[in-house]
């Protein structure tokens, strides 16, 4: 049996004051996954298999930590107004209703309002948060830059708050029980695999690791990722015989330009000649002549 969405009770007090402000609200509600129907006009038409599967086994693990945004538009149907890889996944993991914000189209300057008044809240986690700004930019079709402007917060404040929502599940989750904190959670989001991520929050959890600490073995991991591999060093150039480069003087004193040798392991090679223009190349080509003739 698939679990209960994820989500504390912050996120759903985000937008309570919006439901008082407007008639048709912008709470979480439960909807039946058979009352809802894809979006005509959504741009994105292919999804990765594998990585709806994915998400599938964290839904049914671990519940929906980001509800889907729909609009009701007739006889107790529900449109997709974002989050259609959610939906799909949810109906993979056998979910029988999502959670999901339902709101009309149209109320998009309340919903702003509502949201950018209520993210200013302290009680609101840092999962909370993220979600807010990414509603606002994909609901509200705000940038980065007019958000940063709107909550009164550093463009880069907001970037890290949405690098947020692209941990694994199961770390989001622990910022939301405050299992780990957003110092834990920033050092995370530096560490591009997946595996390496919920093996670092697996030591948090179990060794009680400082932020520091956890920011060094992020370190460490780099640091590792970037180092050479001794196994397969690099082939050492081939040295030119002496006499090569007295031949090389030769040459390019003959051509009067800089010559140049291109020698492999086996000994075989070309005799570069290089030319500074076309009219230099047929000066080149004038020597050769000569040489023919």
């Amino acid at each position: 049996m698939a679990k209960r969405n994820a989500l504390g009770r912050g996120l759903g007090a985000l937008i309570d004051d919006a439901a008082n402000q407007n008639e048709h609200g912008s709470s979480i509600n439960e909807i039946a996954v058979e009352n809802i129907e894809a979006n005509p006009f959504q741009p994105r038409t292919n999804f990765d298999e594998t990585a709806l599967s994915e998400l599938a086994a964290s839904i049914k693990e671990l519940g929906i930590i980001q509800p889907i945004t729909l609009r009701k538009v007739h006889d107790g149907k529900y449109q997709i107004i974002a989050g259609e890889r959610r939906f799909r996944a949810s109906k993979l993991a056998g979910l029988k209703t999502v959670p999901a914000y339902v709101r009309l189209a149209e109320d998009e300057g309340m919903l702003e309002m509502a949201l950018v008044e209520n993210i200013q809240r302290e009680d609101l986690d840092a999962i909370e948060v993220a979600l807010s700004y990414q509603r606002l930019i994909e609901e509200c079709q705000l940038t980065q830059e007019t958000l940063s402007e709107r909550v009164g917060k550093k463009r880069s404040t907001i970037s890290n708050y949405l690098r947020l929502l692209k941990l694994p599940t199961l770390i989001q989750k622990g910022i939301i029980d405050k299992t780990i904190s957003m110092g834990h959670a920033r050092a995370l989001v530096n560490v591009p695999n997946t595996e390496d991520q919920l093996s670092i929050y697996e030591l948090i959890l179990t060794d009680d690791l400082s932020v520091r600490k956890v920011e060094e073995l992020v370190r460490n991991l780099e640091n590792k990722q970037e180092e050479p591999d001794e196994k397969a060093p690099k082939p050492a150039k081939p040295k030119y015989p002496a006499e090569f480069g007295e031949l090389k003087e030769h040459l390019g004193k003959f051509f009067n330009t800089k010559v140049d040798f291109s020698l492999n392991e086996k000994g075989k090679g070309k005799i570069v000649i290089p030319f500074g223009s076309t009219k230099d190349l047929e000066r080149i080509m004038g020597i050769l002549d000569k040489l023919n003739g």
